[in-house]
């Protein structure tokens, strides 16, 4: 039966492959430029493979992609535990959420405790200290680099001050080694948001290994995709338990899926006012979510990680043709800067139109979106300015002037693996017409 089987799935693999050449294939030396997405899924049919295997298992839950997809990740990135999850806005709430259990003891987040951040952020960031009652602190961001402002941190802390949520900023790091000498130096926990960083390195050092936590996303914009998915990173046993825990319904259990007492101990333990010996699969220490990824999806994952190495090196390469190319206009634009000690992974290249330039923000992007080159804003601007966030509880230490010129006049194009050198230089020869337009 086995080997039945495997001459079957063999079989289907083979259609998959012929089916990912006739179908999804396209031949880039013959492509016409008609639309550059700022990015996008980048596969071949090893991915197609990878998912059709998992679906044959029907496992659909974690099973052994999963393992393997955390497993590689954890090499990748050097760090002891990897939870993969639905997206990384979950894992965002997760690492925020895990610092509040009672298991960490007089360490842990309470209600009103201060988290110190930017303004100048993805939603999804803040989100999950205002849905744990906790207090942001926002400082300013640097332009050019777009991140934190790291020699106002020490002002922000204050006797409530308990954690820093510092991101690095579409795949540029922030300045790490002050970040954590503060962190060490007033107890703080340090949590990345490294969602458009994977890759990304800090004195030679991956950016989402430095923090108590961090973590990522593999959203189809990022540098790995699993359709929707995330991850949270950890090299404490504590805190990844708990951040499983979170992640399965708030369960104090930690066997895998499809296992059983994993603890030997699983009738034997007294918890709460529960009888003693309740089966410990039905034990709960912490108000939880349901927020697994399935197998599929790690499917995907392990085949795109693969492919990293050179999804970083082209988003290098297409970054260094648009810098180089746009050189020329640094009268106008505040192009992209980056720490001596930093080594990113670009996301994105960010672009800042500087007050006085004779054109706004808009009449740029209006004419790269007409010219076919997508545009993007970074995120939410200022986000205190956003409707859902207007009228939050929160602190301002030394204002937000920066944060509101990248609200007025900042904007993101693509440097995906998906773009060709053609389509960058495409991209380079329309900032030309513009500019020349208006000579």
């Amino acid at each position: 039966m086995k080997k039945a089987g495997h001459r079957i799935k063999q079989r289907i693999f083979d259609n998959v492959k012929e089916f990912y050449k006739a179908y999804h294939w396209i031949d880039s030396t013959k492509k016409r430029i008609e639309h550059i997405p700022y990015a996008g899924r980048v596969f071949d049919e090893n991915e197609l493979i990878a998912l059709v295997d998992s679906s044959l298992d029907f496992w659909l839950s974690a099973g052994r992609y999963m393992s393997k997809f955390e497993s590689n990740l954890e090499k990748f990135l050097g760090v002891n535990f990897v939870t993969f999850v639905n997206s990384g806005s979950s894992a965002n709430l997760l690492a925020m959420s895990s610092l509040t259990s009672s298991k960490l003891t007089d360490r842990r987040l309470k209600s009103g405790d201060e988290v110190i951040t930017t303004a100048s952020c993805f939603p999804t960031t803040l989100a999950p200290v205002i849905q744990n009652n906790l207090v942001p602190v926002f400082i300013d961001v640097d332009l050019g680099n777009y991140n934190i402002q790291v020699e106002k941190i020490e002002k922000a802390i204050s006797s409530k001050t308990k954690a820093l949520f510092v991101a690095h900023t579409l795949g540029n790091p922030a300045d790490m080694s002050l970040i954590c000498r503060l962190a060490k130096k007033y107890k703080l926990w340090l949590i990345e948001d490294n969602c458009d960083a994977l890759g990304s390195k800090y004195k030679g050092k991956r950016t989402g290994s430095f923090g108590d936590i961090s973590t990522l996303s593999f959203y189809p914009a990022h540098h790995i995709t699993t359709g929707e998915g995330g991850a949270v990173v950890t090299n404490d046993k504590v805190l990844n338990r708990i951040i499983r825990s979170f992640r399965d319904w708030g369960r104090d259990c930690w066997c895998e899926s499809g296992y059983d007492d994993s603890c030997k101990k699983r009738f034997n333990f007294k918890f709460g006012k529960l009888p003693f010996g309740y089966d410990h699969k039905y034990v709960y220490s912490h108000i939880g979510y349901n927020l697994k990824a399935t197998d599929m999806q790690a499917a995907i994952g392990v085949a795109q990680l693969k492919k990293l190495p050179d999804f970083i090196d082209r988003r290098k390469d297409n970054f260094a043709i648009l810098y180089n190319g746009l050189k020329a206009y640094g009268k106008s634009l505040i192009l992209p800067t980056w720490e001596k000690e930093a080594d990113p992974a670009w996301f994105c290249f960010p672009i800042t139109v500087r007050e006085g330039a004779g054109f706004k923000r808009e009449e740029l992007t209006l004419f790269l979106e007409k010219s076919g080159i997508q545009t993007r804003l970074i995120f939410a601007g200022n986000i205190l300015r956003q409707p859902a966030f207007m009228n939050i509880k929160h602190r301002v230490v030394g204002g937000l002037f920066n944060t509101d010129i990248v609200m007025k006049n900042s904007f993101f194009i693509g440097v995906y693996p998906g773009i060709a050198d053609k389509e960058m230089n495409y991209i380079i020869k329309k900032f030309d017409i513009f500019f020349k337009e208006r000579q």
